[in-house]
């Protein structure tokens, strides 16, 4: 299947891989690679994320989520200061965050 720009509607092509951090559950941060694309017709690069990614997030979308749901706090077994209170916060106050999830 192919790939379309969102911005110009041309199709994308494999242009290269970047490295990209992911902090998950259980403390584990694990590297993964990350597809960029290149639209052939207007040449704007953009990146391939797997379902389990948050655009501008290095924590995994079910983090993410479970903290906008109030699933996890600062005192929830195993999340204890992971992420850290200041980061909770801050996507509690990110307004549209919940819909990139």
């Amino acid at each position: 299947m192919d790939k379309i720009c969102m911005k110009c509607g041309g199709k994308l092509k494999y242009y290269d891989s970047v490295p990209r951090m992911v902090r998950m559950k259980g403390r584990k941060t694990v590297w993964i690679k990350i597809h960029r694309l290149r639209c052939s017709k207007c040449g704007k690069l953009h990146r391939e994320l797997p379902d389990f990614l948050v655009p501008y997030r290095q924590y995994e979308r079910e983090i993410i989520k479970g903290v906008l749901e109030g699933l996890i706090t600062c005192e929830t077994y195993g999340f204890e200061d992971y992420p850290c209170e200041m980061t909770m916060r801050r996507w509690r106050n990110t307004p549209n965050l919940q819909l990139l999830l």
